[in-house]
This record gives C-alpha cells, sequence and structure tokens, in this order.
C-alpha cells in the first residue's frame, strides 16, 4: 500500500524522506490559489498516512520557522534600502538648489554684460547714423545738381531741334526726376519738376507739329533723319506720346480712304472691293518706301496701319451687308463668295507680311492647328451671312450627287484593281476637305455645324442612292434588270470600308475645329453605320454569287429519289459539281477581298447560307429511305470538308473550323434520325427523343413525312408512341419545346394554299415574300425612287443584309407545294432562318402609288439608313469576334489617303 506515491516501506523505515516529500509539496503548492485544505487532502489521502501526522507537523512548524526568519530578513533589508533612498533624495535637492543659484548667477551676469556692451558702442552706432545721413545728403545734391544742368541744356536744345541729343538728356532728366519722387513736399523740388513736365510736354508738342508740317508740305523725304530722331524723342517720353503720334500717322495715311471709299459711296461697294485692298497695298508700299525708316522697328508701325485699315474695313463691310438684306433683299452668293475669297487672300497677304500665324485661302485644302492672329479679321463680317454659302455647297453637293448616280462603277478604260475604290468617294471626300477647311477659316461656329449636318445628310444620299445602286439589280432599258458583276461588288465592298473610316475621321476632325459648345452635336455615327450595312449587304452580294451558281447542283439533289436508294454510294452525282463550283466561284472571290476581316464574314455568311439551304432541300428530297438518310450523311461530310477550305490557311482558323462543324453539324441529327428502320416502331421513336429531343407533334409528323410515312394508322401509332415516351421520366428533363431544326423546315410541309403553295412561316417566309417580288418590283427598284420607295421594317438587323441583297436580287418564283413533283423548273427554297437569327421579321411595303411627294421620299430615305445602320452595327459587331483581325480586332488600322486607294 502506498502513501503519497510511496510505498509503506519507505513512509515507516524513512522519515526524512517523507519529510523531504512533505517540504517539496509545500513548495510545489506555493501560489496565490493555494488551498491548505486540499493539501492536507493530498498528503492524507489514505487512513493509513494518520501514523505521519507528527512528523508531518514537525515538518509544517520547520518550514514555518523558516518562512519567519525569511520573513524578517526580508523587512530589515526593505527597511536599510528606505533609509538609503531618503538619503539620495536629499542629496539631490541639495544640489538642485545649487544649480539655480548658479543658473541666475550666470544670467545675471549676461545682462550685465550687454548693459556694457551697449553703452561701449551706443556712440559707434551714432557716428555710423551721421555718415549715412551725410551720404545720402551728398548724392542727393549731386543728383540736384545733375538735373538742373540736364534740365537746362534739354531747353537749349530744344529751341535749335537736335532731337538725337535731346532723347538721351530727356532720358537723363526723367530718371533722375525719379529719385525726387519721395522729395516732392519740398517747394524746391515740387517746382522743378513741374518745369521738367512742362518741358515734356513743349517737346511732344513741337515733335507733333514737325510731323505734321512735314508731312503737310510732303517734305518727308528731305527731313526723314530729323523725324527719326524726332521718334527717338517721342520712345523716352512714354507709351502714351508714341500713341498719340502712331494714331495720328495712321489716321492721317488712312484719310483718304474713308473719303473715297465710304459706305454710300459706289466706290465702297461689294463690286469694289478689289480696289480697297488694291489701295491699301499702294499706301503700304509707300509706307516701305518712305516712312518705315522714320518710325523705330519695334514701334510696328505697318501692322498698326493694316490693323487700323482691317478694322474700318470691315465695319464698313458690316454696314454695306445690313443695307443689302434690308428690307427682305438677297445677296448674290457668288459676289459674296468672291468678295470673301478676295479679303481672306487679302489678310493671308498680311499676316505673311508680318510674321502672324496665316488663316490661311479658302482654296487651301489642308490646314494645322493655327494660333489665332494678331490682325483684325476682315472676314468676320461675312460670317453672319455663311448659311448662304453652307446653301450653295448643299447645291453643289447635290448636283455632284446627280452626276455620281450616273457614272459606272469605274471608267470604262480603266482594269480593275480589287483594292481600289468607286473614284466618286474620293472626290466627295476631297469635296468636303476643301468646304470644311474654307469655313473653318470663317467660323467655327454655327456655320461650321451647319455645314456638318448637310455632310451628313450627302453621306447618306451617297450610301443609299450611289453605293446601294451599285450592287442592286437596276432596270436598264427594255430590260427588266441587270445582276451587279462580282468587281462592282468588291469596289462597293472597298468604298463602304473606306467611306466608314473617313467618316469617323471626318467627326473628329470637325469636333477639333468648331466651338465647345456645338461639339456634342456634331455626330457622324450614323452615317458611319449606314456605310458598314452596305459593307454587310455586298457581302451578302458576293454570298450570292455563289448561292446562283450553286442552284444546278441542288436541282441535281432534289430530282435525286432518296426513296429508292438501297445501297449506300461513296458520294451523290451531285456533290463534285457542287464542290467544284464552291472552290471556284470562291477561289476567285477570296482573290480579290484584301482585307481579312471581309474575308472572313463572306466565308461564315456563306457557311451559314449553304448549310441552311442544304437543310431546306432534304425538306424537298422526301421520302428518304434508310439508305438516303446514309447517303445524304456522307454528302454531309464531303460538303462540310469543302466548306472548311474556303478560306485560306493551312490550317484554316480553328474559329472558322468550329463555326463549320457547328452549321452542318446541326444537320446530322436529323440524318441520323432518318436512318432508323421504322420497324420496330419503338427504335424510331427513341432515335428521334435522342437525337432531335423535341416534344413538338408537329415536328415528329414532319420526320414521318419525310421518312415517306403516309399510312393514317401507322402515323398514328408512331405518334400515340412518341408521346407516351416524352412523358416518361427517361426522355422528359432532356427535351425541348420545339427544336430550331425541324421547326425551320417549313418548305413543302403543313397546308399549301389553293394553288398548291406550301405555308411558310418567321424569316423563311418574309426572304420567300421579297424574292417573290419578281418583275412586277422592278420598276420601282431605280435609284431615283430608292428611297421613296424602300419601307421595310426590321425588327432584328442580324438578318438585315440578306433581306436588303434579297429585297433587290433577281426573282425567284415561289417553292411548289408539298405535292408538286421535283423537276427541272423547281428552285432551291429560301434557306430557313439562321439558328441565330431567329427574330427576323421583315414587312415589304412596297407601293409605287403612295409615294407623290419630297416629304414621302425623305421619309422613305430615313427609314433606308435606320435600316442600313441597324445592319451596320450588327456587322461590326460580327466582324468585332473576329480576334485580331483588322481594325476590329487587336490593332487599329488607319485608312489610306484617298490619292493611295485608286
Amino acid at each position: 500500500m502506498s502513501t503519497n506515491g510511496l510505498s509503506k516501506e519507505t513512509d515507516l523505515l524513512d522519515a526524512g524522506q517523507h519529510t523531504r516529500i512533505v517540504a517539496d509539496t509545500l513548495t510545489k503548492h506555493e501560489a496565490d490559489d493555494y488551498d491548505p485544505i486540499d493539501h492536507l487532502n493530498e498528503i492524507f489521502s489514505h487512513p493509513t498516512t494518520l501514523s505521519s501526522v507528527s512528523q508531518t507537523y514537525a515538518v509544517l512548524s520547520s518550514y514555518q520557522d523558516d518562512l519567519d526568519d525569511e520573513i524578517d530578513l526580508l523587512e530589515e533589508e526593505q527597511d536599510q534600502a528606505n533609509a538609503e533612498c531618503l538619503a539620495r533624495m536629499e542629496a539631490s535637492k541639495a544640489e538642485l538648489l545649487e544649480l539655480f543659484k548658479r543658473i541666475d548667477s550666470v544670467r545675471e551676469r549676461a545682462l550685465q554684460t550687454e548693459r556694457n556692451i551697449t553703452e561701449m558702442t551706443a556712440d559707434i552706432k551714432q557716428l555710423d547714423n551721421t555718415k549715412k545721413n551725410l551720404t545720402l545728403s551728398m548724392t542727393a545734391l549731386k543728383r540736384l545738381q545733375m538735373l538742373t544742368t540736364a534740365y537746362e541744356q534739354l531747353r537749349a536744345l530744344i529751341k535749335t531741334k537736335q532731337y538725337r541729343e535731346c532723347a538721351q538728356l530727356l532720358q537723363a532728366v526723367i530718371q533722375l526726376m525719379a529719385h525726387f519722387k519721395s522729395y516732392r513736399s519740398i517747394d524746391q523740388i515740387a517746382a522743378l519738376n513741374r518745369n521738367v513736365s512742362e518741358v515734356q510736354r513743349e517737346l511732344l508738342e513741337q515733335v507733333c507739329e514737325d510731323f505734321e508740317i512735314t508731312f503737310a508740305k510732303e517734305e518727308v523725304s528731305q527731313k526723314r533723319g530729323m523725324l527719326h530722331e524726332a521718334c527717338l524723342v517721342v520712345d523716352a517720353l512714354g507709351d502714351a506720346a508714341r500713341s498719340r503720334l502712331v494714331t495720328w500717322y495712321c489716321n492721317t495715311e488712312l484719310r483718304q480712304y474713308r473719303t473715297i471709299f465710304r459706305g454710300d459711296q459706289e466706290a465702297g461697294s461689294l463690286d469694289n472691293i478689289d480696289r480697297r485692298y488694291a489701295w491699301f497695298k499702294k499706301t503700304m508700299k509707300a509706307y516701305d518706301e518712305e516712312h518705315a525708316a522714320i518710325f523705330p522697328q519695334h514701334w510696328k508701325v505697318g501692322e498698326i496701319l493694316a490693323h487700323v485699315f482691317a478694322e474700318g474695313t470691315r465695319e464698313d463691310y458690316k454696314g454695306i451687308l445690313s443695307r443689302s438684306t434690308r428690307g427682305g433683299q438677297t445677296l448674290d452668293v457668288k459676289l459674296l463668295l468672291s468678295c470673301l475669297q478676295v479679303t481672306l487672300d487679302f489678310e493671308h497677304g498680311l499676316e505673311r507680311k508680318f510674321g502672324s500665324n496665316s488663316r490661311t485661302s479658302i482654296d487651301t485644302t489642308h490646314s494645322g492647328n493655327e494660333a489665332p492672329s494678331h490682325l483684325v479679321s476682315i472676314s468676320e463680317a461675312f460670317e453672319p451671312y455663311l448659311g448662304l454659302w453652307v446653301g450653295q455647297q448643299d447645291r453643289e453637293l447635290s448636283k455632284l450627287l446627280s452626276e455620281y448616280k450616273s457614272r459606272p462603277s469605274r471608267p470604262l478604260d480603266e482594269e480593275f484593281n480589287p483594292e481600289h475604290v468607286i473614284p466618286s468617294s474620293t472626290e466627295l471626300i476631297k469635296f468636303y476637305q476643301v468646304s470644311l477647311a474654307q469655313c473653318a477659316k470663317l467660323s467655327t461656329g454655327q456655320p461650321l455645324l451647319d455645314l456638318s449636318n448637310v455632310f451628313g445628310k450627302y453621306l447618306e444620299q451617297y450610301s443609299q442612292q450611289v453605293l446601294l445602286f451599285y450592287i442592286s439589280e437596276k432596270p436598264t432599258g427594255n430590260t427588266p434588270s441587270r445582276i451587279p458583276t462580282i468587281e462592282d461588288v468588291i469596289m462597293t465592298l472597298n468604298t463602304a470600308d473606306y467611306c466608314y473610316n473617313t467618316s469617323n475621321q471626318l467627326e473628329e476632325k470637325i469636333k477639333s475645329r468648331i466651338d465647345e459648345q456645338f461639339r456634342d452635336q456634331i455626330d457622324l455615327q450614323s452615317q458611319a453605320d449606314a456605310f458598314m450595312g452596305i459593307a454587310s449587304a455586298a457581302v451578302r452580294a458576293l454570298v450570292r454569287k455563289v448561292e446562283v451558281d450553286l442552284e444546278p447542283s441542288w436541282r441535281e439533289m432534289r430530282n435525286t429519289a432518296y426513296g429508292k436508294i438501297e445501297s449506300c454510294e461513296n458520294n451523290s452525282s451531285y456533290i463534285p459539281g457542287l464542290q467544284n463550283r464552291i472552290k471556284e466561284r470562291t477561289s476567285l472571290i477570296m482573290q480579290m477581298l484584301h482585307k481579312q476581316q471581309y474575308a472572313r464574314a463572306f466565308a461564315d455568311n456563306l457557311v451559314e447560307l449553304l448549310s441552311n439551304t442544304y437543310l431546306a432541300n432534304i425538306g424537298l428530297c422526301k421520302p428518304i429511305s434508310e439508305a438516303g438518310a446514309e447517303q445524304m450523311l456522307l454528302d454531309t461530310h464531303e460538303i462540310r470538308k469543302t466548306l472548311s477550305q474556303v478560306l485560306p490557311g493551312n490550317p484554316p482558323p480553328a474559329a472558322f473550323l468550329k463555326r463549320v462543324n457547328t452549321s452542318m453539324g446541326r444537320i446530322e441529327p436529323l440524318l441520323k434520325t432518318l436512318q432508323v428502320n421504322p420497324s420496330p416502331p419503338e427504335a424510331l421513336v427513341q432515335a428521334y427523343l435522342i437525337h432531335i429531343a423535341d416534344l413538338s407533334d408537329n415536328n415528329f409528323k414532319k420526320l414521318l413525312e419525310l421518312k415517306g410515312i403516309k399510312n393514317k394508322s401507322e402515323q398514328g401509332q408512331l405518334l400515340e408512341l412518341y408521346q407516351m415516351h416524352k412523358l416518361s421520366p427517361r426522355y422528359q428533363s432532356s427535351l425541348v419545346e420545339r427544336s430550331p431544326l425541324l421547326t425551320s423546315l417549313t418548305a413543302g410541309f403543313g397546308t399549301g394554299s389553293a394553288t398548291g403553295q406550301p405555308a411558310t412561316s418567321g424569316g423563311a417566309a418574309a426572304l420567300q415574300n421579297l424574292s417573290a417580288l419578281g418583275n412586277s418590283a422592278a420598276a420601282s427598284l431605280s435609284t431615283a425612287n430608292l428611297p421613296g420607295n424602300i419601307n421595310m421594317k426590321f425588327v432584328d438587323a442580324a438578318g438585315l443584309g440578306s433581306a436588303l441583297i434579297d429585297r433587290f436580287s433577281s426573282s425567284t418564283p415561289v417553292l411548289s407545294g408539298a405535292g408538286s413533283p421535283r423537276g427541272e423548273d423547281a428552285q432551291s427554297p429560301p434557306p430557313p432562318s439562321s439558328l441565330n437569327l431567329p427574330n427576323l421579321t421583315i414587312t415589304p411595303a412596297f407601293n409605287n402609288d403612295s409615294v407623290n411627294g419630297d416629304s414621302e421620299n425623305e421619309a422613305g430615305s430615313t427609314k433606308l439608313n435606320e435600316n442600313l445602320r441597324n445592319i451596320g452595327k450588327f456587322f461590326k459587331r460580327d466582324l468585332g469576334s473576329f480576334s485580331g483581325i483588322g481594325r476590329f480586332g487587336g490593332s487599329k488600322s488607319v485608312s489610306p489617303a484617298p490619292e493611295d486607294r485608286h
């Protein structure tokens, strides 16, 4: 049995060890939270330990005695430390008192030293002040003596008109007199100051009188030296005297001008504006030859004379123009522009002569950021009447546009270059540059804003009436229409791209010139987007070239009896011809597209068109057997392979390949479903739910019609089975409401009209309606009637480019009905709407009888421009998705100058 962790034998035989253990436990329990009861319970944890109570008591008593001794020792040490601390504090106080006494002693000695030094230097300071006052007095007396002497000499020289010496003495007198400003309270100094001022006045009057007499007697050449020296005197007299003399000179020189060319005289009319400037040029020539040597160069008398002349002439013009328009009279625009041109040329000559920054004449095409001229602008008088000039620009642009519409896309003797633009576009931009430079020199306010609106107006008309004209099929002579050539479309595309960039640059140029208050009103983005819409329509026109070429191949496909095919061949008979036509036509077009973003756009549009057209033709090839579906699937792979090679590159861009695979791959589920034998029926239904994944009963019926299942009972059995399976948990979560693949297959399905024409819906119906306009609408497609005849509503801009091209394309007969035989005259159906463009709605409303006035033409033009702008925004966004290509990708390209384009 153990006691306190020890054996009983150890407790009984070794009392000393027990004592150490108790002592150890006491030491271990020395803490603030010590509890003796817990300690005793720990020591006597068992009844057998009670035998060691006496020993434990002895240990505790010994431990208590040791603690008492230790406490007494510590108390003695603490008492001794307190005594030492008090002794140190008393010593510190004594030392501080001694230190304060020493500081007071030092301060007292410093004050006494300062008093002693002040007493010692007082006499020295007094001597210094006396010396300073004496020096100032001697300097003042010496200057007074010099001033008096110079004054007397100046009075003597004035009488002899020795102006050079007078100028030197006058400068000395004025400088010396400036030193006595603080002494003017002294009577003698005040009297001297008055005498000096009187001498200055007399000297100025004498000089002015000499000038007047000399000019009156026309003795300038004889007395040029004397007058030049007199100018030195005037220069010394200050700015006021110089201004008086220069003003007198300008008035004297222009007195005759003001008499001859008064506004109410015939010589002062706008017809004689050349005479005004000829007279002043003659006056300036006389000044340069005779008078320029009289005046100091830094006076700039010639420039001041021109300034005064310009200011007076400007006021004359304001009065003349105001009287000319009084009572509702109109100004002659040609005369106004002629006067304005002559005035600007004259101003340009003056500014060049006097070294000011030129405003340049209105014939200048380019201009930098010039600083304003120091001369008064005479041409400012014409600014309120610049509206007439802007109207003239409007009329000239209207004539130009009429001329551009009658031109071919390129001169007949010029060889086609795929990088050239239509020449009329560069002519139009050059005209804009000249007009902008002209207006910016005249006004940077409202007239420039009006001119920018005119620019925007004719940019819109150019896009609608010229560029759209080149890519539309137009009536010519006795023929109803003419298909535009690929060269026409390529040049239109280049021109639209060039005009798009130039429109943006023109907007920035105008904003940099116009006043701040009008800057926010400058906006040519609508016109720029319209040009991008033309580019989109041009790309769609190129795609249409391929579409037309492929029609024989599609006809051959529709004439193939896919329902009778029993074994799968390598490929259908129409595939080689289709591939060759695609390669030949796309290769030719790709060689002409010199910008990658448009080549990519063409390729993407072509892929979408061919995939949709192929799908639509599949719908016309019913019935399709299982082997026929397999044959079509092989044909699909061949078409996909051909489309993958449309865009140059080895390998082609990954994004384009993905687009091809996506567009053609969406047809495969339909063909894989058609490959399934309807017996047993569950296999066909399950294949439909897996591949098509559709909940629409109508779409399922379309599939049955494609397979040639016309028996009502068999259709009913399959439809009932389909309805049972589609509601099962296995398929319900993966099915969509209406599959876009079969929903788009509207051609040849549904209930037709009485004539057998199939019912169509959605985007395909809209495109079909546009195509069905045919020759009956051809007469309304001429460029002259274009704005008024276009009245289309586009809900989604995505399909607008195709719709515009279809609007101006050749007529396409309406598709035959479901029961119509496939023959040589059958045409490809309009391709179903693209999967990403489901909301295209186009409402053609062509009614020639409704176009009766300019207001309707203007409304039609506005609507067409809005449509083109919507196309352009969508097309620009689409081009922007081609990462790193052209201006819409990584680096921004700069449009070449017009002279570099053709």
